[in-house]
């Protein structure tokens, strides 16, 4: 479906996404033609006069109540909602109501400067917005948003416009910037969320290890995070595990070869001693001495240690000694030939069940529209915006 700016009319439009609006101009009125009665012409155009209009049952929709016609709008695809929105004044209005924009779906798309930051202000709780252009959100006003949930993941997106944007948020909930470029800046922006419970930073780059800190001591309800594969310095590794909040259950630090070592393992658990699932992978400085550490995490269930190749395939069978351990991934490290035997050796533990970690990230699967497990209501039917 195509998609363009439309300019604005006598309607007003400039409460509308204009990039997500479709080029609905109305047709032009023909002129009326007059006869001059005195130019001698033998014919004369007379207009028909107008018949009355019977009676009907019908109800005129300038008579629905306000409650109604949200209820027709709910049912209305996003397309179709921008459609009504450009009816009158008082569908405009009431198309652009909040409990209509809970949840949109704009993955993929090109968003024109402007259009997000519409977007957002409508009252969206949940955005997916992953892969998508997006463009200076040009917010109007500085009121906070009420958006809970965001998915920005591999956004074409600058820095200045991010920034904006996480200025705007306070009551984020689950937030995944994967593969961006951030700042300190907006690093900050994130601490202002304090009741952040999910956080995917997976391959960020640009922030500092003070601001990651400070990022770290603020959101102290963290549950998920995902800080594999960033732009980290050993200063930025010891950051993070020395002031993980204990509240985090799940983490991922994977991506980390020489800068993560044994004496940070021994402050993540001390860090995190609820820890469940566990991300360690390609971390080739670690040891089997690290194991003593992981049997001090008590309801440790996860363990992923691919690719840390310091740790003799021998050496796994230890990690027996943990009571509560379910799932050992251990890709790269472990010969094909010594896989069964391994399995054997720890039958109560399912090794090598997945190549990828779903710590932080919104999106499971091929799950169309999902986001954290909450659908979103609001989207495009068709999969490119022109």
């Amino acid at each position: 479906m195509g998609v363009s700016l439309m300019d604005k009319d006598s309607r007003g439009s400039e409460g509308i996404p204009q990039d997500l609006i479709m080029n609905m101009s109305p047709p032009q009125k023909r002129q009326k033609m007059k006869a001059n009665s005195n130019e001698g012409h033998p014919f004369q155009i007379a207009r028909r006069a107008r018949q009355k209009r019977e009676s009907g049952t019908g109800v005129s929709w300038d008579k629905l109540p306000d409650e109604l016609l949200l209820g027709i709008f709910y049912c209305l695809p996003l397309a179709d909602l921008l459609k009504v929105s450009q009816v009158c004044k008082r569908w405009r209005c009431l198309a652009f109501d909040e409990t209509l924009w809970h949840s949109i779906d704009l993955t993929n798309r090109i968003l024109l400067p402007g259009a997000i930051g519409q977007v957002l202000s409508a009252g969206v709780v949940v955005l997916r917005c992953a892969r998508a252009c997006v463009g200076k959100p040009l917010f109007k006003n500085a009121r906070p948003l009420r958006v809970q949930h965001v998915d920005l993941s591999n956004c074409t997106i600058s820095v200045v416009a991010l920034q904006d944007i996480m200025s705007h948020c306070c009551r984020l909930q689950n937030l995944t910037l994967e593969g961006l470029a951030l700042s300190d800046d907006v690093i900050r922006s994130i601490s202002q969320n304090f009741q952040l419970i999910r956080l995917n930073l997976c391959g960020c780059s640009g922030f500092s290890a003070e601001s990651l800190k400070e990022m770290l001591g603020n959101c102290s309800r963290l549950e998920e995070l995902n800080l594999s594969w960033c732009d980290f310095t050993s200063e930025h590794v010891k950051a993070a595990t020395q002031h993980l909040p204990k509240s985090t259950t799940q983490l991922n630090l994977s991506g980390y070869r020489q800068n993560l070592n044994i004496s940070d393992i021994q402050a993540l658990v001390e860090s995190c001693p609820r820890l469940t699932n566990l991300d360690l992978s390609d971390s080739v400085m670690l040891t089997s001495d690290c194991f003593p550490y992981f049997e001090q995490l008590f309801h440790l269930q996860h363990l992923s240690l691919s690719r840390c190749y310091q740790i003799p395939p021998a050496a796994l069978v230890k990690l027996g000694n943990i009571p509560t351990l379910k799932t050992l991934n251990v890709f790269g490290i472990v010969p094909d030939s010594y896989l069964p035997l391994l399995k054997e050796t720890l039958p109560h533990i399912k090794i090598n069940l997945s190549h990828f970690t779903a710590i932080g990230r919104p999106t499971l699967g091929n799950k169309n529209r999902n986001i954290w497990g909450m659908k979103c209501r609001l989207a495009f039917t068709n999969s490119i915006l022109h």
